[in-house]
């Protein structure tokens, strides 16, 4: 799929996203893509893995879920909100998906797997050669996290986000973000050694919830204990996601030559994970790694 394809989709995933409490239909997808109806279905699909009215079911379906966690709202409230006809058909859309009823969720909103898709223009990263590097501005500041406990799922042998990727459910993203508890957005973490199991990989994903945290732990998820810690977190400039691979690739470059002795700190990193926010071209690349105050 070449870059005009791909901008074709993201287009009608904006589309999706900003109307996805109003009727959508295959021609108005058509009409910001540019394409036939049958291409614009054809390119979609291609890229997203998708179906068009697959993708927007499972859209509205993970808006609804997060009214019905975080608003003071009706079941057929919501299900109106997000275009559906009855509140029965709601709930049977919902309790398909979510494997519980939209009512049980509000009650007692338990991890589920919210639908959290990437726009087409966020292409895979290649290996990156050897052009030279544009000078930009990499923003650092120090954060102080409490003891904390985190949610996180495991791979076998990944050290890295594309390995985990491949080894790992992608809905664990959605499931992620779906916990009320959390303290933080979920990240990608590479584990200390003091907290990787054997056979285990360094790489996880998860989310930081509070150390009281007593909301029940999902099939596949386990609970990990993380001791107060300070973070050094540098953040990169905002970025189109179409260019993300070099955005990325030039912040993560510029903390391996980092020191932050000059700043009077150490680097920390069998104290806490490293972690990994997710890439959003609009706040640009942020990674946060585990710092001491020097004495």
């Amino acid at each position: 799929m070449n870059t005009e394809q791909r901008q074709a989709v993201s287009r009608m995933q904006h589309h999706i996203e900003t109307h996805i409490q109003t009727p959508i239909t295959l021609k108005d997808l058509s009409r910001v893509s540019g394409y036939s109806p049958y291409h614009a279905a054809r390119l979609f699909k291609e890229a997203t893995n998708h179906t068009p009215f697959d993708y927007i079911r499972r859209m509205r379906l993970t808006q609804a879920a997060k009214s019905l966690r975080d608003q003071d709202t009706s079941v057929l409230s919501v299900a109106l909100d997000f275009v559906f006809d009855s509140h029965e058909g709601f709930t049977r859309a919902f309790s398909r998906t979510f494997g519980l009823a939209p009512r049980d969720y509000k009650s007692h909103p338990v991890p589920i797997r919210w639908f959290h898709p990437f726009d087409a223009l966020a292409s895979i990263p290649k290996k990156r050669g050897s052009k030279p590097m544009k000078t930009r501005t990499i923003f650092t500041q120090i954060i102080e996290r409490p003891k904390r406990k985190a949610l996180i799922k495991r791979g076998k042998t990944a050290t890295g986000y594309f390995e985990y990727c491949e080894e790992v459910d992608p809905d664990i993203w959605g499931l992620l973000l779906s916990v009320k508890e959390a303290l933080y957005e979920p990240v990608g973490m590479w584990l200390p050694s003091t907290l990787i199991k054997p056979n285990t990989s360094t790489y996880v994903q998860g989310v930081e919830v509070p150390f009281d945290y007593n909301g029940g732990v999902p099939e596949g998820l386990e609970l990990i204990t993380l001791e107060k810690a300070s973070y050094m977190v540098f953040q990169g400039e905002p970025y189109d996601d179409s260019q993300f691979e070099t955005f990325v690739g030039e912040v993560m470059d510029a903390i391996k030559t980092y020191d932050p002795e000059l700043y009077g700190y150490a680097w920390a990193k069998e104290s806490a994970p490293v972690c990994q926010l997710e890439p959003q071209g609009y706040r640009g690349y942020i990674e946060m790694h585990p710092v001491k105050k020097l004495t």
